[in-house]
């Protein structure tokens, strides 16, 4: 993996992935730049002049920068990816960690959605950053699909889920649609979704509509087209999105100093499909992702980072993903464990309560 000016990891002598390592640690633990002299401290068996040598050489290759008119040098974004992929020491989580997790996302009488807001709040106490969670896609078979009429040009698209959930919208309808043609689109959908899941059964529909259109109606084929339109969309618009732990942004001294980067940070946080397009890709890796700053277009900005791991059922059934955002000085070596694990016990929720 090439980084500005060049670096990778590869390219990095022990020496300076040390001193690397070294200054990342310590910024991230202090939030200040580091200079020669705090390296040496460290028990480092080489002279400041070499240490800074060293870091001149990191700063040319992109992974360090000089803020201000400091001595010291602070990581960049690329730096801390270069930290995090190879140098980072991940720490566990003690038993207190765990049991505290476990008791608080199976409480007596928890529902899975009151566990979802509940992880949300729990990850942005311990990890001192912003919660969040993606609920999960429904993915309850269809059990039936009715178009109803209300009057000439409008129509109630009518979507019923084998679990019971009831999705309503409603359609205006084009010239020439008449009950007829209500009823043929109807036992057309009937015929190829029920049992199945919606979003699993729209792309094959896609494709099989463009085969049927000799048999349907040019009308109907429309209706159907239509309603799977409305009722996907009606999914995405309606999934949630749990956000908390706002205020922990707040108390970051050097985003503070930055009063246009936290304002930013507040925007990101309200881009409610940006946030779900982020953490649904996530659903589709496996284990913790990470991002840090320009590596997510939502955050290029504001400069912050997200760790993110997906949750899923006992079927390892991918269902959302759950995570921390905050500044890039996270502490990714708790963050990481914590998000992970958490995202685990979600899974283990989900084995006698499939979505």
């Amino acid at each position: 993996m090439l980084l500005s000016g060049g670096a990778s990891l590869t390219d990095l002598d022990a020496r300076a992935r040390d001193i690397l390592r070294r200054i990342v640690e310590t910024y991230l633990e202090t939030g200040e730049p580091v200079g020669s002299r705090t390296v040496s401290r460290g028990g480092l068996a080489l002279s400041p002049a070499s240490i800074r040598n060293t870091m001149q050489d990191l700063t040319m290759a992109g992974l360090l920068a000089s803020p201000h008119t400091s001595a010291g040098r602070v990581p960049t974004h690329a730096g801390l990816r270069l930290f995090v992929d190879g140098l980072l020491e991940i720490g566990d989580l003690s038993e207190e960690e765990r049991r505290e997790i476990d008791g608080r996302l199976a409480g007596r009488g928890r529902s899975f959605e009151e566990a979802l807001d509940e992880a949300s709040v729990l990850l942005s106490g311990l990890a001192g950053g912003a919660g969040i969670v993606a609920a999960p896609v429904r993915a309850s078979g269809v059990k039936h699909v009715e178009f109803v009429p209300l009057a000439a040009d409008e129509a109630l698209a009518v979507l019923v889920a084998e679990d019971g959930t009831v999705e309503n919208r409603l359609m205006r309808l084009s010239a020439g649609v008449t009950p007829a043609t209500l009823r043929e689109a109807s036992n057309f959908l009937n015929a190829r979704l029920k049992g199945r899941p919606l979003a699993e059964a729209r792309a094959e529909m896609t494709v099989e509509l463009e085969r049927a259109r000799r048999e349907l109606d040019t009308a109907a084929a429309r209706l159907v087209e239509d309603g799977l339109a409305a009722w996907a969309g009606g999914a995405e618009r309606e999934r949630a999105l749990i956000v908390r732990g706002r205020a922990n942004l707040l108390q970051d001294r050097e985003a503070l100093e930055d009063l246009e980067r936290v304002r930013g940070l507040m925007e990101d946080l309200e881009q409610k499909a940006q946030l779900i397009g982020l953490l649904d890709g996530v659903a589709e890796a496996e284990g913790v992702r990470i991002f840090i700053g320009a590596e997510t277009r939502l955050f290029s900005l504001s400069g912050s980072a997200v760790v993110a791991a997906p949750y899923m059922s006992g079927r390892q059934r991918v269902l959302g993903a759950i995570g921390v955002i905050g500044p890039a000085r996270l502490n990714y070596a708790r963050i990481i464990p914590l998000v992970d694990y958490t995202a685990r016990v979600l899974g283990r929720m989900l084995d006698g309560n499939d979505t």
